[in-house]
């Protein structure tokens, strides 16, 4: 996904934007034996070759977001400040209570899909591009993932090209897909609700994004992580489905929260979108 910033803002602040590809998308090479704790390393690595310095923030959205978790596990000491867009997450970490999870439906779609990820990678390569895509494209205003906004969104830009039936068919794409797939969803190391604050003098932020609406994670887990991690600062789109990234203004209030620490209000108007700053250690996080 793209992280859309205006341009004033960037010159303003001075903000350079590295956007990389994980392992096996675009340029990188492939690696099958990536892992959640690879990826931290890869960005410490790439880090240290193009010289940016000592620390420096992080954002990630969606599936990347699994290497920001790691990076702030495992190179915390590099963190200049970090920001978790609509996160995945992880439903065998072992602090997720039974109660919040165990009638989720997304829960036994992500089990049946690593079963088949391990065992019968080409079935899963079949059922992906014959039965889970409805079209030529997941991204193509499919209402099982996304709301309205989203599907709003989705009129007005290019669908994802690795996404696509076609580009699914080819052995080499779907293996990248694949393998980072496991890489979030099969085995992690430590679990994130165990961490401790990397910021504790308060001289940065931790923040996680989250759409009320979103139909890939839902809200409650995202509430209950916060609520376990009382250091993160977490917001809430009222209105936002998994692709809050695109909404206008949302990526320019990621920003001025990240670093320049702007919260003025509780709830606030960014453009279109109704923004919620929620206390997670008074709000329902289990039984919503």
């Amino acid at each position: 996904m793209s992280f859309h910033a205006p341009q004033e803002m960037i010159d303003e602040l001075g903000i350079y934007f590295l956007q990389y590809d994980r392992a096996g998308y675009g340029e990188s090479d492939p690696n099958p034996k990536r892992s959640v704790k690879s990826e931290a390393l890869d960005i410490e690595e790439l880090a240290d070759q193009l010289q940016l310095g000592s620390k420096f923030y992080v954002i990630g959205v969606s599936m990347g977001s699994y290497s920001t978790w790691s990076s702030i596990k495992y190179i915390p000491h590099r963190l200049a400040g970090v920001a978790l867009v609509v996160p995945v997450v992880y439903y065998r970490w072992p602090a997720f209570p039974d109660n919040l999870i165990k009638d989720d439906y997304r829960r036994k779609l992500v089990q049946s899909a690593l079963w088949f990820a391990d065992y019968a990678p080409g079935l899963l390569q079949w059922w992906v591009t014959q039965k889970w895509l409805p079209s030529t494209s997941v991204m193509e205003r499919n209402t099982a993932f996304f709301n309205t906004k989203d599907i709003d969104v989705l009129k007005t830009m290019p669908c994802f090209p690795m996404l696509t039936k076609d580009k699914l068919r080819q052995r080499g794409v779907f293996d990248t897909l694949h393998h980072d797939f496991k890489a979030a969803f099969s085995h992690w190391d430590f679990d994130p609700m165990d961490l401790s604050n990397p910021f504790t003098q308060n001289q940065s932020t931790l923040h996680i994004w989250q759409g009320y609406e979103d139909k890939v994670v839902p809200f409650q887990l995202q509430r209950y992580i916060s609520s376990k991690l009382p250091w993160i600062q977490y917001h809430e789109v009222l209105d936002g489905g998994q692709l809050i990234v695109h909404y206008a203004g949302l990526c320019e209030a990621i920003l001025r929260a990240l670093l320049l620490g702007e919260e003025s209000l509780q709830t606030w108007y960014s453009q279109n979108c109704i923004i919620s700053v929620l206390d997670t250690q008074n709000v329902g996080c289990v039984d919503d």
